[in-house]
């Protein structure tokens, strides 16, 4: 058996020049390729134009998108993989920005990230990668960067705090105590007090912050309460009877035991994830395009529940560039539904297909030939929604949403990798999401491309 020679001494291991180091078809040149064309005159004007020369902003998003479309998210391993991988040597033109400048661009530039998200969708539609003609919207759960223990409820503040007052007076009067021979061997009572207060004050700043929240909830409960209430007495008013149904509940303003607030991310929340059990969490919503899987719209809340995202992220749909806004259809979960929510789609002249509850799986194989009875007359727009999921039409419409927006999920997750935030706080997070859907639009807007 012949061998290849090994011979590491060899000169011009590498060719001279970055241009020869990577095929045609590679997706790092397709990230520089569709960067350089964007404009960045926003990000430029941003540099103060003093001190040391600083790495462009062209090679920086070059840079982070193309780690974030292969799996690498840490600063410290983009840095390194400048070194180690000739596809990073390549997109970084041989340059070596540190961690440090790497993640405070990440962090800085979070305005000029959503702006240039647009700028991508816009290259998409030039070179006609999809009509942009239906899209669907889920959201997923994301491991918040603070551990769910770190969290403390209004109740376990109430206790703790008490038992802390009782360690300190307890100490402070063994400390100005004569005889301390009950102050077991090790002590150090001033800096055990000060261990102590430190805790009191951190737990005061959390009960503040969850009895904020609390004032915040109440004044929105108290508004929904209200306009409750004036719509029963204008019925009562109308028909000369007492409205039917149990009378809407007073809100309370003050916080409920169960009211958290995490110390190490106070933004994130605690939320039911899939499979079962609750972490430490944000929510994160997409809108995407079925034709191509791209994604249109990237939002992240800390709401657990999806019932109040329709409207803001139909409303950022709206507010894209012609072209962009503007889809026929949308297909929504069942997690949803509302007529709220059938109503601000119809407003923005988006037929929605919003699943009313969960379908039961294997259903008679009749059902997929038949058609519904015609509706007569006027009806509302929820039950002219219903009647068109039962269609054949509407049936192999709402059909593509678990084939585009949940495997766009699935690919970030396991195939990117991407489970965790590394950055804290809502608009930081907001920052990194935004990242990681360009990336993935980037990387398929590479496959999509004529070869």
């Amino acid at each position: 058996m012949a061998f290849h020679p090994i011979n590491r001494n060899t000169d011009y291991l590498l060719p001279p020049s970055v241009q020869d180091w990577l095929p045609e078809s590679h997706l790092a040149r397709y990230v520089v390729d569709v960067i350089d064309g964007l404009d960045l005159s926003e990000l430029e004007r941003q540099y103060a134009g003093q001190g040391s020369a600083a790495y462009h902003p062209a090679a920086m998003l070059s840079i982070l998108i193309y780690a974030y479309a292969t799996g690498t998210f840490s600063s410290r391993k983009i840095e390194r993989a400048t070194y180690d991988s000739l596809a990073f040597r390549f997109v970084a033109g041989n340059q070596h920005p540190d961690h440090d400048t790497l993640a405070n661009f990440r962090k800085r530039f979070g305005p000029q990230f959503a702006e240039i998200f647009v700028q991508v969708l816009q290259v998409a539609r030039e070179n006609q990668l999809s009509k942009f003609g239906t899209v669907s919207l889920d959201g997923t759960k994301i491991h918040a960067n603070a551990s769910r223990h770190s969290a403390l409820s209004h109740g376990h503040i109430e206790t703790i705090e008490a038992q802390l007052k009782a360690e300190v007076q307890e100490m402070l009067n063994l400390a100005d105590a004569a005889d301390q021979s009950t102050v077991p061997d090790g002590v150090n009572l001033p800096d055990e007090i000060k261990r102590r207060e430190d805790r009191l004050a951190a737990i005061a700043a959390a009960k503040a912050k969850i009895e904020a929240r609390a004032k915040e909830r109440f004044e929105r409960e108290k508004a929904e309460y209200d306009a409750k209430m004036a719509a029963r007495a204008a019925k009562a008013a109308e028909t000369g009877k007492k409205p039917g149904g149990r009378e809407p509940k007073v809100p309370d303003p003050s916080p409920r035991a169960e009211d958290q607030v995490n110390l190490t991310d106070e933004e994130s929340r605690i939320m039911k994830v899939a499979g079962g059990g609750f972490e430490q969490c944000y929510n994160a919503q997409a809108v995407v395009d079925t034709e191509s899987m791209l994604v249109v719209v990237a939002q992240v809340t800390n709401a657990a529940n999806d019932k109040e995202q329709v409207e803001p992220m139909v409303t950022q749909l709206h507010a894209l560039p012609d072209g962009l806004n503007q889809p026929a259809d949308i297909l929504i979960d069942s997690g949803y539904f509302s007529e709220k929510n059938v109503t601000a789609c119809e407003a923005a002249k988006i037929r929605p297909l919003i699943a009313p509850g969960r379908e039961g799986h294997h259903p008679n194989w009749r059902e997929r030939f038949t058609e519904p009875e015609p509706l007569v007359g006027q009806t509302r727009s929820v039950e002219a929604m219903k009647h068109r999921l039962k269609t054949k039409e509407g049936r192999a419409l709402y059909a593509l949403r678990k084939q585009t927006v949940e495997p766009v999920f699935g690919i970030i997750k396991s195939v990117l990798g991407f489970r965790q935030f590394l950055m804290r706080g809502l608009g930081n997070v907001q920052t990194e999401w935004t990242l990681v859907c360009l990336a993935w639009n980037l990387k398929r807007m590479a496959v999509l491309r004529p070869q």
